[in-house]
């Protein structure tokens, strides 16, 4: 199967701008208009219509997460066990067992939201109830506001200020039971200190202890932030740690509060096991799908253990079935696992500790080798190939696996290791992004680039196919990656092209499911592990409007 990644597309030059965009590769034009937005605001850091991070006069004042509240959509079951007066934030001594105390300020007898450790339950839920296929769906790092930018671009219009929202495919949705909610995303703590190489935990509770205040946050994700230092861990009156991608996917997966930076394991760095393991030895097959490095937190959670996200080969040999620092004897291994990592070299890496084999970054050569089913191992192998479709890469070997029995390791990217970054206008042309003390320069794709990858949504389809041949019992995680990349680059264009390539997946999955026995056995859970800090002032301005040659 070939690719059909749209090319790459660039609209005449307009009076309007008088910027240079020597970066792009457009050659002194300029591309959508939602691009343009982007361009202008980080030449000059302002933009009147949005802004990331707590200083409205700059278009970029933070790049990290936030402890703002996550929307929540489930399909195939609804959130009446975890939320309203089922929520943990109404009960004192559930917030204690969550979090080994009752934070400052985060009783809330009133809360309609609920915590992210309820992902979990609301997976186990599903099991009890007889659902034989579950879907983690997690757009990373996509908070309230960058699906609200998202679907505005998709509509052309702005259609809400509230709410669950319309315009995106997860939104508009109702072939199934359908809910929707928030939750809050706080870790265990932050600032926990570890030892890769005796994986242990050294410094127990960290520095900075987790909770939510809705005084400060809001009691919803759309209600105005009263501190604005507050979600970023800086208030000067209630000081509450914002999680990672790692802590926050180990609430989703195994259902605990744990400290920024842990696979898998409590705050003493005791494992705790993922619901795909759990599930694994009761005969589910299981697989993880994702759009950037296949061992970054996110996908890792999905299987593995580690006291530290950042041991990417050690938590490959998790995913994959080999001996790793934190289990010498090896796991089983996923059945299924495709996304990013591949051409990601590196001579030096000190965060994974005295085992990382320079070269490939995320799976040494060696390991890559040893699970090939060439070399008689047990996964066949479909990576990045000069010259050839990824998709038809990808094709191939979904057809071995299912013919053959075996399992199935997919490797792609670009340099960096993710897939290609779509921007807003459905292009793979993105323009600059923040950075200081100056701005990072556009990823430019080559014809290789695009023509070798694979989209998100294949990936996910291949995942399926493979696993419902193995067993008619199976759980997957999938996971949009690249949103969470564009809000650490403050870049609005690719965050949300990320979030409109979630979406399509989503969409392709809603068919399958539709195609293949339906939503009787099914649930999907599509939520994100966190959000950012970009703030929406004028919202009119992402409606993209035709250009007219001057």
């Amino acid at each position: 199967m070939s690719m059909h990644f749209p090319p790459l597309r660039c609209l005449p030059l307009v009076a309007v701008l008088v910027l240079a965009i020597p970066s792009h590769p457009c050659m002194g034009q300029v591309p959508d208009a939602i691009a343009r937005l982007q361009e202008q605001a980080v030449r000059t850091n302002q933009a009147d219509w949005g802004h990331w991070g707590p200083n409205p006069d700059s278009y970029s004042s933070w790049k990290n997460h936030s402890n703002r509240l996550i929307p929540i959509y489930t399909f195939g079951i609804d959130l009446k066990s975890v939320s309203g007066e089922n929520s943990v934030y109404r009960d004192g001594v559930a917030l204690e067992n969550l979090y080994g105390r009752v934070p400052e300020k985060t009783l809330n007898p009133e809360a309609e939201y609920f915590d992210q450790t309820d992902v979990y339950r609301l997976q186990t839920a599903a099991l009890a109830a007889g659902k034989k296929r579950i879907i983690l769906f997690v757009f990373d790092g996509m908070d309230w506001d960058t699906t609200r930018a998202a679907a505005i671009a998709k509509q052309g219009k702005v259609t809400y200020e509230h709410g669950r929202g319309n315009g995106l495919s997860f939104q508009d949705y109702r072939g199934t039971t359908t809910d929707f909610g928030f939750f809050v995303t706080s870790p265990h703590n932050d600032g926990t200190t570890v030892n890769v190489d005796k994986q242990t935990v050294k410094s127990i509770g960290g520095t900075v202890p987790g909770g939510y205040d809705p005084a400060l946050c809001g009691t919803a994700p759309w209600d105005p932030i009263t501190d604005a230092d507050y979600p970023i861990g800086k208030s000067k009156q209630t000081k509450h740690a914002f999680t990672d991608s790692a802590s926050s996917a180990t609430s989703m997966t195994s259902g605990i509060k744990t400290y920024n930076g842990a696979i898998n394991v409590d705050p003493l760095g005791r494992e705790v096991l993922p619901i795909a393991r759990t599930l694994q030895d009761k005969d589910f097959a299981v697989g993880v799908v994702t759009s950037v490095p296949v061992s970054h937190a996110t996908p890792a959670c999905a299987y593995a253990s580690n006291v530290h996200r950042s041991d990417y080969q050690d938590l490959t040999r998790d995913l994959v079935g080999l001996p790793s620092s934190y289990h010498p004897g090896g796991l089983s291994g996923l059945d299924v696992l495709i996304g990013g990592g591949w051409g990601t070299d590196k001579e030096k890496d000190g965060s994974q500790g005295e085992n990382f084999v320079p070269g490939n970054r995320y799976i040494t050569n060696d390991d890559l080798a040893e699970i090939d089913v060439a070399n008689g191992g047990r996964y066949v192998v479909a990576q990045r190939t000069a010259g050839m479709p990824g998709g038809e890469v990808l094709k191939n070997a979904v057809a071995s696996v299912i013919s053959g029995g075996e399992r199935l390791f997919g490797y792609f990217g670009v340099q960096g290791g993710h897939l290609p970054f779509r921007t807003a206008d459905g292009n793979y042309d993105p323009v600059i992004s923040f950075d200081t003390p100056a701005p990072e320069p556009a990823e430019v794709y080559s014809e290789a680039d695009l023509r070798e990858n694979v989209q998100l949504s294949e990936m996910a389809i291949a995942a399926l196919d493979v696993l419902d041949a193995r067993s008619d019992q199976w759980w997957l995680m999938i996971e949009c990656g690249d949103v969470d990349w564009a809000n650490h680059s403050n870049n609005i264009d690719n965050s949300i092209g990320a979030v409109h390539s979630g979406d399509d997946a989503f969409a392709d999955v809603v068919t399958w499911i539709e195609q293949h026995g339906g939503w009787d056995e099914t649930v999907l859970i599509l939520t994100a592990d966190h959000g950012h800090y970009f703030q929406l002032e004028r919202p009119e301005a992402l409606i993209a409007r035709p250009k007219t040659n001057p």
